[in-house]
């Protein structure tokens, strides 16, 4: 299986509302809960509107449409990584997956994918 990294460096931030998202920025997570509003964006847009960051984030991007009936992928690449220490922050979306990782575990988590058969982009 294919594995993209974005290199582009990634925050995740809570905002306090979307007025000031950037739509066009490339990539962009949001999440609305009853408590919070989350966005993840690439570290040069982070909206005005946010009030806690953490930045120094890289993706790595499943390269491939997962069928919604697709078992385990996201747990073995989670524990691949777990089993390296590296904390990881997971999203998906209608096609896809995304695994977050700080920069200081790229190399690692590179290497560690690829002794596993994934192949990294």
């Amino acid at each position: 299986m294919n594995i993209k990294l974005i290199k582009e460096k990634f925050s995740i931030c809570k905002v306090e509302d979307v007025s000031s998202l950037d739509f066009n920025c490339g990539y962009l997570f949001l999440a609305v809960t009853d408590d919070e509003i989350s966005v993840i964006c690439p570290e040069d847009k982070v909206p005005s509107s946010a009030y806690a960051t953490e930045g120094d984030w890289f993706a790595f991007k499943i390269d491939e449409t997962l069928d919604f009936s697709t078992v385990g992928i996201l747990a073995k690449i989670s524990t691949i990584l777990a089993q390296n220490n590296m904390p990881i922050l997971a999203i998906s979306t209608y096609n896809t997956d995304y695994i977050f990782v700080k920069s200081e575990h790229t190399s690692s988590a590179v290497k560690a994918l690829e002794d596993n058969n994934y192949r990294v982009l």
